[in-house]
């Protein structure tokens, strides 16, 4: 079994596609690791804020079964690919770690780059992986989190998933 990082983020009816995206993780794998849910500015463009968050499963699936799998919950949710890159978007999936895979593994760049350069990846993947360790730069997460010195705002939000409360608030 590999030890799979997700980062998962919507700008466009934001708590109905991320529970679109957390009740079918929660059907493909046992028991997730669920980070808090965090509002943020978009990054690269102009747009509505999002809604990020990073999951841990553990699955015997390739990068390349979760990369399709992926995809399909995106196109299922009403993600466009004929649009901009840097653009608003119903939900975004994307695997951060495979294990300590390194490289380009199944077309999937591993580690993905954005968890050194986005507070909205690095936050939530420190919550539920402090002491795992980043494959290529060999610093735990928190370490890193701890270091992170862009400017970058993100702020956790009131967020319950299946009468579970995934997140909450904190006064600004």
């Amino acid at each position: 079994m590999a030890r799979v990082y997700i980062s998962i983020g919507s700008n466009i009816d934001r708590e109905r596609y991320i529970t679109a995206a957390l009740d079918a993780l929660a059907g493909w794998f046992d028991e997730p690791l669920i980070s808090s849910v965090y509002e943020s500015e978009s990054v690269g463009f102009d747009g509505s804020p999002f809604y990020n968050l990073v999951v841990g499963v553990d699955t015997d699936l390739s990068v390349a079964e979760l990369s399709a799998r992926f995809k399909q919950l995106e196109a299922d949710n009403g993600r466009r690919r004929d649009v901009p890159k840097f653009s608003p978007r119903t939900l975004d999936l994307d695997i951060l770690t495979y294990d300590h895979e390194v490289g380009r593994v199944d077309g999937v760049e591993l580690p993905r780059g954005e968890i050194l350069k986005n507070a909205f990846v690095l936050l939530p993947l420190a919550e539920v992986a402090p002491s795992a360790v980043h494959p290529v730069c060999g610093e735990c997460y928190q370490v890193l989190w701890q270091a992170y010195d862009r400017d970058q705002k993100l702020w956790p939000v009131d967020f319950t998933w299946q009468g579970r409360r995934i997140s909450q608030a904190s006064a600004r």
